[in-house]
């Protein structure tokens, strides 16, 4: 048995590539295990990453405000042919990136699951390839499913863990880095972090072995506490599952004081995508207004460098408001 040190030579700086390799040479020579090595040095040293891939993504996020701003479909849901559909002709998905970059200027897209026509691969190579024919990115996906993770029935966990597995399968199709996941309520239990982290931490092993961020957004008030997903991505301790802080919301559910404790909490564990919002209309018709300076401060106190989803979710036209957000948005990020 011996130990040997190999280094490689790139722009005449030497660079350890392989530590120490025990060699066993019964029956292989030393000629031959030598030239393995080598290769396998340089590969290592070409792409570190390639030996730990699953080990904490590396996402490259832009500095410039408007190339961190991306479109959220959910906010044109009338217009995009899907459930809520109430256009006389509606846009297919797959052509909504050419329309954002037509409307907004804007290069980045959060199509929602609720509009795409079908999950078979040849609609999604087609939405795939009218993304890349705009020069636009898709950079989130937002996942609704109606399974819960924390379901008292293992078999609805079963399925819920399934279905984000399928969606994170679909990201990589579709090129995007991350997908949200959601946490609809259980009809058999009230949240129970135990059970939701046994899951989400399937679903991140999963998605780590794929380049797949998973985020958990702050949306029913239920089921989707701010204060229980950062419990739940604290336990679970991925570095492939983080929190997706919407801005607002938790004020449209809960009283000022806890709505921006809660975003301050979610920003303290998110990563790459955040929801903006400026109001939003509760159930009880109440429209409430997010304190715009307070939330993107919060943001940079915890240095967040992700993407910053505009998302019109409230009454009037969505075009004029998607515009306003995208103009307070790059005011902030400036």
């Amino acid at each position: 048995m011996k130990l040997i040190e190999l280094n490689t030579n790139v722009g005449g700086e030497s660079r350890p590539a392989i530590r120490s390799v025990t060699l066993l040479c019964l029956t292989t020579s030393r000629r031959r295990f030598l030239q393995q090595c080598a290769a396998t040095a340089v590969a290592v040293w070409l792409d570190p990453a390639s030996a730990h891939a699953s080990s904490a993504p590396n996402l490259k996020f832009p500095s410039p405000p408007r190339e961190r701003i991306a479109i959220a479909s959910y906010s044109f849901r009338e217009f995009i042919a899907g459930e809520d559909s109430k256009a006389a002709k509606p846009m297919d998905l797959k052509d909504f990136a050419a329309h954002v970059i037509e409307k907004f200027q804007i290069n980045n897209i959060e199509p929602w699951t609720g509009h795409f026509p079908s999950t078979d691969p040849k609609y999604l190579k087609q939405f795939r390839g009218a993304v890349e024919k705009a020069k636009a990115s898709v950079v989130n996906i937002a996942v609704d499913g109606e399974y819960s993770p924390y379901a008292a029935h293992s078999s609805e966990r079963e399925q819920a863990i399934a279905f984000s597995k399928q969606w994170v399968d679909h990201a990589v199709t579709l090129g995007s880095p991350s997908i949200r996941t959601s946490l609809p309520p259980a009809k058999d239990s009230k949240p129970d972090l135990d059970r939701a982290a046994k899951s989400l931490a399937q679903i991140a092993e999963y998605a780590s072995t794929k380049g797949i961020v998973v985020t958990l957004e702050n949306d029913n008030s239920l089921s989707e506490d701010p204060f229980f997903l950062v419990g739940l991505v604290e336990k679970v301790n991925s570095p492939w599952l983080h929190t997706l802080p919407d801005f607002g919301n938790t004020l449209a559910a809960k009283d000022p004081d806890y709505a921006y404790r809660g975003i301050d909490a979610m920003f303290g564990k998110a990563y790459c995508i955040a929801h903006v919002k400026s109001s939003e209309t509760n159930s009880r018709g109440v429209t409430v207004q997010v304190d715009m300076a307070k939330t993107f401060g919060l943001m940079k106190q915890h240095d967040y460098r992700g993407y910053c989803s505009m998302e019109w979710d409230d009454a009037g036209d969505p075009y004029r408001g998607t515009a306003d957000l995208i103009r307070q948005t790059v005011q902030y990020l400036s």
